[in-house]
């Protein structure tokens, strides 16, 4: 089984179902309200444990409902939580609208998340012990940094997703081995719009990289080799939220597994399609065999 260590975020999501997201200065009257454990941290934990990985979170909950509910969330998917801290105060929330197209925007609050600097005692000696170590950027950027060279120390493999989306320091770009941006985060990176451009450039940072293209699918460019572009499933999106994050985590236990790049995008990918024809972000995150039996 592929042990894999995520040191990321918790939050609630606050999410409301609109026709249409309001623009600057609109009101609008939505369908839904729905309270819904995520970010970006744990939604990869979960995805990583319910497609078959042995998974740990490090990070922080507030003191607050929220946290205990957040915790119980990862307990129950198979997330071991003894590195998960609790901060006095609130936990991290996510600010969502879903329009009828399944697209949404989400505005997120950090809270205990942001208490979050460094590793703490223990954290490392977890990640030593891991296969692979996720990383995203709603932690302040110290302690993502101060994981990847945890893991790097260790030769421990790091797959970073860059979002929210933001430059990033040399020296984090220097211990990551696998960056895996969408399209926006791409181009955020590197001022580039075209996908493969951008792959290209972000080559020059770190030695692989997978862009996910939403329903076209994900591009994948090592160093030394030609692209490879992998299709998604054709499906009817509900919700978009937590797509590419259940994309990373299957994605990290098939890699884990030794699957060739080329079938472990293809099951990540299926792992996705899942994902957005149901509702929310970790509630809708599909287990292994439903992935197996997509893929």
């Amino acid at each position: 089984m592929t042990a894999i260590a995520v040191l990321g975020s918790t939050n609630m999501d606050l999410v409301a179902y609109v026709a249409h997201a309001p623009k600057r200065g609109e009101t609008v009257t939505g369908r839904e309200f729905r309270t819904i454990p995520g970010g970006k941290g744990a939604n990869q934990a979960v995805a990583a444990a319910r497609a078959g990985g042995e998974v740990s979170m490090v990070g922080a909950v507030g003191s607050d409902d929220f946290g205990a509910l957040l915790r119980h969330t990862l307990v129950s998917s198979g997330v071991d939580i003894d590195l998960l801290r609790t901060a006095d105060g609130p936990s991290g929330t996510a600010h969502i609208v879903v329009d009828d197209e399944g697209a949404n925007s989400i505005v997120v609050i950090p809270g205990a998340n942001g208490t979050v600097t460094a590793l703490a005692p223990g954290d490392e000696a977890l990640i030593a012990t891991a296969d692979m170590l996720l990383l995203q950027l709603e932690l302040p950027l110290s302690a993502v940094l101060d994981g990847a060279e945890a893991a790097r120390r260790h030769g421990v493999r790091t797959i970073l997703t860059p979002s929210p989306a933001q430059p990033l320091p040399p020296e984090l770009l220097a211990v990551t081995d696998l960056l895996v941006p969408n399209e926006h985060e791409a181009a955020t990176l590197t001022g580039v719009a075209d996908p493969h451009t951008a792959a290209e450039e972000l080559l020059r940072l770190v030695p692989e990289v997978v862009i996910t293209l939403g329903s076209a699918g994900s591009l994948y460019a090592t160093r030394g080799a030609t692209p490879l572009t992998v299709p998604a499933p054709e499906v009817t999106a509900v919700d978009t939220t937590g797509a590419g994050d259940t994309f990373v985590g299957a994605l990290a236990v098939a890699l884990g597994e030794g699957k060739p790049m080329p079938q472990a995008l293809g099951w990540a990918a299926a792992a996705a399609a899942l994902c957005v024809q149901r509702p929310g972000a970790s509630t809708s995150m599909p287990y292994r065999s439903e992935i197996d039996n997509a893929s």
